[in-house]
């Protein structure tokens, strides 16, 4: 049975921190936004606008705000994890953990991804994916699952992350945060090869450990965290081999994002800095019925809103290309008159696309810990498996299906359909880890 969201609002603890959802949803929602205001598409193909006019690219040390949906990731991390054990009596609870924080996650990914590849798929077999806005396109759409399979790694290593913060709290972050300036050390100053891809795991995982130390309150001096950020960011950027954008750029040497740098952890503490110390005014705003609703509204379809948000905005120049309209060069003063219009028309496609799909997000109440045979190894394969598929899958984009494009992830070559595979059964792993008795999480 579905429950609408003003039940949901209704019935929401007193305890429960409101701020945390409002976070996710605001950093989902400025992620879309960045990717639709970024995206120039002309009848030569996708560039990027931050390439074309780079002195916008200081806007990225706002819209890029994936840093603090990871540091939510954190803190709801923890607060699940913590709940599941108090119930757990002693029994294992790692593959129930597992279970219970990826249902909401992977369902609807792996339907997002199935409808591409068929349409991929279906394109090739046509004989038509060799089209400029086509190909593109599908080479495109799958490109932010990056996040998603880093979020899986995090969940994946949430309970002795958690257990390291348990003991040593902020020494933890600083063990992670000073792995990742010595990755960079080895990677500028002595060229050591692939060091570089550490920091996919040292970065993420020290913002991550910051939703630990927010969870038991211990972020006590969010201002002082946002100047040291900014100030590391800035220097960074201003003296070393850094440069200015927190997105990745086309063509760069160095991008802060692909692996990612020390400048982006300072620009991630900065972040979290900011956002603490809004913490305050945004819980009384939030206690208002009306916000409240429509959080949790939000909340609900978020994820299916990220995954399918890129395809309304590649359906509307598809459509402006259909018409015969002219697409006018990127970053004119005729490009700059149509973004509202297409940005409006993309947010009422996402609407559609979330309508039609938005059943695979609705949660699901968590599986009990019980004895099942194997189950923390079983989860274990299962969750590499589905964070190996989805950056795989990533990096490989759909555009090869039938030629056997690959990429390569970890100095492995990988294919799209490999790569599918590899999410599914790790799927399928996951959801068989855990007996079907369930019980109630927080966060």
């Amino acid at each position: 049975m579905t429950v609408s969201a003003r039940a949901m609002a209704d019935a929401t603890p007193d305890d429960r921190d409101r701020y945390v959802d409002l976070l996710r949803v605001a950093s989902l929602g400025t992620v879309i936004a960045g990717h639709w205001l970024m995206a120039a598409v002309s009848g030569d193909g996708i560039g990027n606008l931050l390439a074309l006019v780079p002195a916008l690219q200081v806007l990225t040390w706002g819209l890029q705000i994936m840093p603090v949906f990871f540091f939510v990731g954190g803190f709801s991390h923890a607060l699940s994890y913590r709940s599941l054990a108090r119930r757990a009596d002693g029994r294992p609870v790692y593959a129930a953990f597992l279970r219970a924080r990826l249902r909401r996650l992977l369902r609807p990914t792996l339907v997002f991804v199935l409808v591409w590849a068929v349409l991929a798929l279906t394109v090739q077999l046509a004989g038509r994916g060799g089209g400029t806005l086509t190909g593109a396109a599908l080479r495109l759409v799958t490109q932010p699952l990056w996040f998603i399979g880093i979020y899986l790694a995090m969940v994946a290593f949430t309970p002795p992350l958690l257990r390291l913060h348990e003991r040593h709290g902020w020494a933890a972050f600083a063990a992670l945060a000073g792995a990742a300036a010595l990755v960079d050390v080895l990677r500028f100053a002595f060229g050591v090869p692939y060091v570089e891809f550490l920091n996919f795991a040292f970065v993420w995982l020290a913002v991550h450990q910051l939703g630990f130390l927010r969870a038991d309150g211990r972020i006590r001096r969010p201002g002082l965290l946002a100047a040291a950020g900014l100030a590391g960011a800035a220097l960074l950027v201003a003296l070393g081999p850094y440069p200015l954008s927190m997105v990745g750029m086309p063509g760069e040497k160095v991008s802060n994002m692909a692996p990612p740098t020390l400048a982006l952890l300072c620009h991630g503490l900065w972040l979290v800095g900011a956002v603490q110390l809004a913490a305050r005014p945004a819980a009384a705003w939030l206690r208002r019925p009306r916000v409240w609703r429509t959080v949790v509204a939000a909340n609900g379809v978020a994820m299916t809103a990220f995954l399918w948000h890129l395809t309304a905005m590649l359906a509307v120049y598809g459509a402006q290309l259909a018409l015969g309209m002219d697409l006018p060069e990127p970053a004119t003063a005729a490009w700059w008159a149509q973004v509202p219009v297409r940005i409006l028309a993309a947010a009422a496609l996402t609407a559609g696309f979330v309508a039609l799909f938005r059943c695979f997000e609705a949660p699901a109440p968590a599986p009990a810990p019980a004895a099942v045979p194997a189950a923390g190894p079983r989860a274990a394969l299962g969750i590499t498996l589905c964070l190996l598929g989805v950056l795989g899958l990533s990096m490989t984009g759909l555009d090869g299906l039938l030629e056997g494009h690959s990429a390569t992830l970890i100095a492995f070559p990988v294919t799209a359909p490999a790569a599918i595979g590899m999410a599914v059964a790790g799927a399928w792993l996951v959801e068989r880890s855990a007996p079907a008795r369930r019980v109630r999480l927080r966060g």
